[in-house]
């Protein structure tokens, strides 16, 4: 674990994270993939609000790791997932930070899911 290149390089750069005060859930035609009232939201400078789901609230059985990864100067490198479920499989539709830069360690053990390929993630107050 280490500092993040990002926060010194861009030090105004917004990356905040929070636990958010709502029930999550992904679903993929109808199946729900995911279930959690311990998402995190991180709200980033010109990126979309993401939500962060505790790995144990997420069906871990219709995720496939693939060999994709990217690099964020503030969160780490990024392993993607493909989802199948719904009849459909989703190619890098998720992602996770397994060893996230030390500023945003909330992250670890964590999913996301990319909202323009899983357009059913909905946040409910029940």
């Amino acid at each position: 674990m280490s500092k993040s290149p990002g926060h010194r390089k861009w030090p105004d750069h917004r990356v905040d994270e929070r636990p958010l005060e709502q029930r999550v859930k992904v679903q993929v035609s109808g199946e729900i993939v995911a279930d959690s009232a311990e998402v995190i939201i991180v709200e980033e400078d010109e990126h979309p609000d993401r939500y962060y789901f505790p790995r144990d609230d997420i069906r871990m059985s219709v995720l496939e790791p693939t060999e994709t990864t990217s690099e964020c100067p503030f969160k780490g490198t990024a392993h993607y997932f493909s989802v199948s479920a719904g009849g459909r499989i989703l190619e890098d539709a998720a992602w996770t930070y397994e060893d996230p830069y030390e500023e945003h360690l909330e992250l670890k053990d964590r999913v996301a899911f990319f909202e323009d390929r899983i357009p059913e993630i909905e946040l409910s107050t029940s």
